[in-house]
């Protein structure tokens, strides 16, 4: 018995992913539990039940940020993936049915959001003489909002984190609410030599993750290739005088001097931001680090390697404990390294890591001390029509996120983003091409290592919009309510403050239009590896080589 909903207006595609059945057949309209499902959600998932997507027709708003970086070699990654194969599976497909048309009260979808330029920031230009380093060194390299979107930290290839502070409101310059400026400094990590393996380490900073604010100031953790360290971030508007034992330049006295006692007192200076290590976690990875989670306990949090996983607590710097651990004990039986990995927003106990082979593996601390065996595994087939001599490389999921909500894990391989429900693991319930035109290039691509880029992706505060990076300086959104998708461009040419950010498109043979690139056009070496998005706005921050832009929705 099909229920009629005069009152609810669906938009959705006929042949959306969401709507194939396992079985080809429509239910009732209810959520897995039997109950009826509430209004602007998503209802169903997993075997044997069905999924249908309604939402009321309130306008959405969107953002979007871009970011770039250079070329990331990973010896280990790069190496594996040239020299090993692996073995695919039957495609498996899913029965799909068609909702009637009457069953819909189709309308039209909200108008596209126009995006503005906020300001475009130049590495150099921030610290040219503090920091007199090579250009290579400037490379902005990850980019993170804090959990109130009122920091924005970038950390680059010379080893510094540079923390913005967004600029408080005013009657009388209300736009500049969206502005960021430069709130502090410093170097984080500095270049090492591991005389016991004769390799240098690198002072670039991989990743940087903020912990929720407690008190008045700030805790960040950041890393590079070894070494994790945790930072606070204060400010400081007064200074003690008046001490006993020390001088006004802060020289000791001698005793036999004193002959009355003072009260120190506090008295006004310039405001001043001191960031201080205040945890240092090093000696744990052989392999380099590529992401770091912080826990939603708050009191622990886990760094990744190529072949494993380790957990730490904060407050103990000398020890972790080793979860995850993929090393064959001899090493040419290697299969797969790891790739990314990041803990669920709400279970502390849950925790989801990438492989280089395109899987996902979801684990549960509570099953077991080391979590070799994973709960659940996330695969999709691959097609053997497809298969071609750079389909492993081109499948190894470069980034793994888990939306705001804890239901759905998002992905990023090469060519594409796919979203994954966490009940159902045989193939993703959304796949979204990001250049698919490059297909015809993987060649070239491969010759000039670019097919090892690792791009990265982010979703926006409501877990509808996804953007991700591409070449050309181009980033990509797609949002996931109205199955639209646009590309946007970073650079300098088009950076003057409130600018309006036009389309872009790529054309891929025949005539090519007045606003249209050509594919071989496409500048390979600039890229938009690092984004980040407001966790409630809609403002996006992007990176690309040492620029950092910010973007803004023109409604906000």
């Amino acid at each position: 018995m099909l229920l009629s909903l005069p009152a609810l207006h669906l938009q959705t595609s006929e042949h959306h992913p969401l709507f194939q059945l396992p079985h080809g057949r429509l239910g009732p309209w209810c959520s897995p539990t039997g109950s009826p499902a509430p209004l602007s959600c998503e209802t169903g998932c997993g075997e044997g039940t069905w999924i249908l997507v309604c939402r009321l027709l309130v306008p959405t708003q969107v953002s979007l940020l871009s970011m770039e970086e250079d070329i990331d070699t990973r010896k280990i990654n790069n190496s594996f993936l040239r020299d090993h194969s692996y073995a695919t599976e039957e495609h498996f497909r899913l029965a799909s049915f068609s909702l009637p048309s009457s069953l819909l009260n189709w309308s039209k979808p909200p108008p596209s959001r126009t995006w503005t330029v906020v300001m475009t920031y130049q590495q150099d230009y921030l610290s040219p003489c503090l920091y007199p380093l090579s250009a290579l060194s400037d490379i902005i390299s990850t980019v993170e909002f804090n959990h109130t979107g009122e920091l924005l930290a970038t950390g680059d290839k010379g080893g510094r984190v540079v923390i913005f502070q967004r600029e408080q409101e005013s009657k009388n310059q209300v736009h500049r609410r969206g502005e960021y400026n430069v709130y502090s400094t410093f170097q984080s990590h500095e270049p090492e030599f591991d005389y016991l393996k004769s390799l240098e380490i690198e002072e670039k900073i991989n990743k940087i993750r903020w912990l929720p604010q407690q008190n008045a100031a700030y805790f960040l953790l950041s890393t590079n290739d070894k070494t994790v360290k945790l930072w606070k971030v204060s400010e400081r508007d007064k200074r003690p005088e008046g001490y006993n034992l020390k001088d006004e330049e802060g020289r000791l006295r001698d005793p036999a001097t004193i002959t009355t006692l003072r009260v120190p007192v506090l008295r006004p200076m310039d405001l001043m931001v001191e960031a201080t290590p205040r945890r240092v976690f090093a000696n744990a990875h052989t392999y380099h680090i590529n992401s770091i989670s912080v826990n939603s306990d708050y009191e622990t949090y886990m760094s990744a390697d190529d072949l494993r996983i380790n957990l730490w607590n904060f407050e103990i710097t000398n020890q972790s404990f080793n979860i995850v651990d993929i090393k064959p004990a001899n090493m040419e039986e290697l299969t797969e390294v790891i790739t990314a990995a990041e803990f669920h927003p709400h279970h502390c106990n849950t925790f989801v890591y990438s492989s280089s082979k395109g899987t996902i593996r979801l684990c549960d601390m509570r099953a077991s001390a080391l979590c070799d065996r994973h709960t659940k595994f996330f695969e999709e087939p691959e097609d053997p029509s497809n298969r071609s001599f750079f389909s492993e490389i081109i499948s190894s999921i470069s980034d793994v996120k888990f939306s705001h909500s804890g239901r759905y894990i998002m992905t990023r391989d090469y060519l594409t983003v796919k979203v994954w429900d966490l009940n159902m693991e045989n193939r993703p319930i959304e796949t979204y091409q990001v250049h698919d035109y490059l297909r015809s290039k993987l060649c070239s691509l491969y010759e000039n290592d670019c097919i090892f880029d690792k791009f990265e992706c982010v979703w926006n505060g409501s877990d509808s919009v996804i953007m991700t990076g591409s070449y050309n300086n181009f980033f990509r959104m797609f949002d996931r309510n109205t199955k639209r998708d646009v590309t946007l461009e970073a650079s300098r040419e088009n950076s003057k403050p409130r600018a309006i950010l036009k389309p872009r498109k790529v054309c891929v043979g025949g005539k090519r239009r007045k606003d249209e690139i050509s594919v071989d056009s496409l500048d390979f070496s600039k890229k938009i590896l690092h984004t980040a998005w407001h966790p409630s706005e809609n403002i996006i921050a992007v990176a690309a080589t040492n620029n950092l832009y910010i973007f803004q929705d023109k409604v906000n």
